[in-house]
């Protein structure tokens, strides 16, 4: 099966690229290697992914409309896993026409040049649950509206997931919206907590800790990538479903899991929650469970441990060079 996998240089998306490759697929990875952080550090996940002789790698902008049409008509895909986005709660605050630009404008792009071209089965579509918002609602589960976005980047999303509903309704467009849960794991973005930790501990970096009882469903990334594989092997016409663990873990736990393995504090200075923050993220993963067989089957305290293994495996073969 020919995949595009959208975001395949970054984390996530580098993730699915690489299980798809894996197991035979013919994948072709896009990414625009933009520098919302370190483009180097996107071109290596991206090398990593050209072992495999069975992935292509094109540098494109999922807003370039012609480009998209083209690769589109080139090579006739048969899913799509659209990963690629504008990430970052915080910086979408200062920055709304680029992430609307982006997340939503960019999708429709997409959809737009697969109909164009014909033949494609299924369209995946990473999400967030930062569209949850403040509801009330506790564990998040996908009937809720949605509709009071706290920030930019919440509303692009959610307005994505939207427009995938009129193109499955107008187009038959097979359309899967899957929100993500604090995604962690190797190769995570450095812009993340996981990795701002990592750092602030390894290297006495100063990181700001944002006051109040912050909760997340952290997620290992090897379970997040199992159910995009499965959503895009399982057309379901539209649906939107979450991807998490179901099992809030406070940010004051997870920091002391990763100073236990280090030995080490990590350097934290406290500052005031910001307005574009979430003090609880908590998936229903019972419609997971359902539609994609969705298992998840990492602890926080073992994807802790790998994260950390991974983060100093990295550091030591980036100082040899």
């Amino acid at each position: 099966m020919k995949i595009l996998v959208t975001g395949a240089a970054g984390f996530i998306g580098g993730h699915v690229a690489e299980a798809l490759a894996k197991r035979g697929d013919e994948v072709v990875g896009l990414d625009n290697f933009n520098d919302y952080y370190d483009p180097a550090k996107k071109r290596r996940n991206a090398q990593r992914l050209k072992k495999y002789p069975n992935f292509r790698l094109a540098e494109a902008d999922i807003r370039n409309r012609e480009q998209m049409f083209a690769l589109f008509a080139e090579e006739k895909f048969v899913a799509v896993a659209h990963i690629a986005a504008m990430a970052g709660v915080r910086n979408a605050v200062a920055k709304p026409a680029l992430y609307v630009n982006v997340n939503l404008n960019g999708s429709q792009n997409l959809m737009d040049a697969a109909l164009a071209a014909g033949g494609l089965e299924n369209f995946v579509c990473a999400s967030t649950s930062s569209i949850y918002g403040n509801t009330k609602t506790l564990p998040f589960v996908e009937s809720d509206p949605c509709d009071r976005p706290i920030q930019p980047y919440a509303a692009s999303k959610r307005a994505a997931e939207m427009l995938g509903y009129s193109y499955h309704y107008l187009y038959k467009l097979n359309f899967t919206a899957l929100r993500f849960f604090t995604v962690y794991g190797p190769h995570g973005r450095p812009d993340m907590m996981p990795y701002l930790l990592a750092e602030s501990i390894y290297k006495g970096v100063q990181i700001p800790l944002y006051e109040g009882d912050m909760r997340r469903d952290w997620t290992y990334v090897e379970d997040t990538v199992k159910g995009v594989v499965t959503a895009i092997d399982r057309p379901l016409g539209y649906e939107i479903i979450n991807l998490g663990r179901g099992e809030p873990v406070a940010l004051a736990d997870f920091i002391d899991k990763l100073e236990h393995l280090a030995g080490r504090k990590a350097n934290l200075i406290s500052k005031p929650k910001l307005a574009a923050d979430m003090y609880v993220t908590y998936a229903d993963i019972s419609k997971a469970r359902r539609l994609l067989d969705f298992k998840p089957s990492i602890s926080v305290d073992e994807g802790v441990k790998r994260f950390w293994d991974w983060y100093q495996k990295e550091q030591a073969e980036l100082a040899s060079g």
